[in-house]
């Protein structure tokens, strides 16, 4: 069984983006902006409302402080205060799960945070302790990372992803966005990757390179081009290969 889940909820204000609620019939788990990036109050609470109407797990997409940048430029920040941050964005999200029916079940960060703590090990772990702070909830991440090694020596629970629309390095990381092909906007090689990694466990690298990967969750992004078409594709061509799908947190 494979996890598909989406950022969702990155509008703020009177400013949208992508199709929340097209995403949420397709999806099974929802990152869910917390502020930091993107989102407000309302928007965080409208989109964990519908998510638990739809049976969709509800997780923090937790960030960087960076509105204007959309949480993609990295940030040296001081490791107890990021630590307290990500607490913060947990608390926010799963107030306004609760005011829903329903609760925050696993952390992912969110852009230039998430490829940060691949190899950063002090942001790696600040982000961990900001979590076993709030509670035992589980961990979205790249396998191999330095996010995924250090909440599983603290206890949590490493969930592994893969990215539907993002091209990768020989390295299993993922190719900037700054690089031509980084962001994969055509359907048929989306869903060569996701069925490619569903049947066989493994990623082309943008070299040409086979790279072996297990993962429990398959991402797909809500602000690439196209977005409701590749998620609605991925999901009836998973089904017609005989691929369960499903949410890695029970619910």
């Amino acid at each position: 069984m494979i996890d598909l889940n989406s950022d969702l909820g990155e509008g703020f204000g009177i400013w949208r983006l992508g199709d929340d609620d097209a995403l949420l019939d397709v999806v099974t788990s929802a990152n869910v902006a917390c502020g930091f990036h993107a989102g407000d109050p309302s928007t965080m609470r409208r989109v964990c409302a519908r998510a638990a109407e739809r049976g969709v797990a509800v997780g923090a997409q937790v960030s960087y402080r960076d509105l204007a940048g959309f949480g993609r430029r990295f940030i040296d920040a001081d490791p107890t205060e990021l630590a307290d941050e990500v607490l913060y964005q947990i608390g926010a999200l799963d107030a306004c799960a609760r005011a829903a029916g329903t609760a925050v079940s696993y952390v992912k960060p969110h852009g230039a945070l998430y490829n940060a703590t691949v190899h950063h090990d002090k942001q790696a772990e600040a982000v961990v302790a900001g979590v076993k702070a709030f509670g035992e909830l589980p961990v979205l991440g790249l396998p191999g990372s330095r996010l995924l090694h250090h909440a599983s020596r603290a206890g949590l629970r490493a969930v592994c992803e893969a990215f539907a629309d993002r091209a990768y390095t020989p390295e299993g990381t993922l190719v900037p966005r700054t690089q031509p092909g980084a962001v994969l906007t055509d359907t048929q090689q989306v869903l060569e990757q996701v069925l490619r990694l569903a049947r066989r466990g493994e990623l082309i690298a943008i070299s040409g390179e086979t790279l072996a990967t297990e993962v429990d969750s398959i991402c797909l992004h809500g602000d690439t081009p196209g977005a409701v078409d590749h998620a609605r594709s991925v999901r009836t061509a998973l089904t017609e290969a005989g691929v369960a799908v499903g949410r890695f947190v029970a619910g």
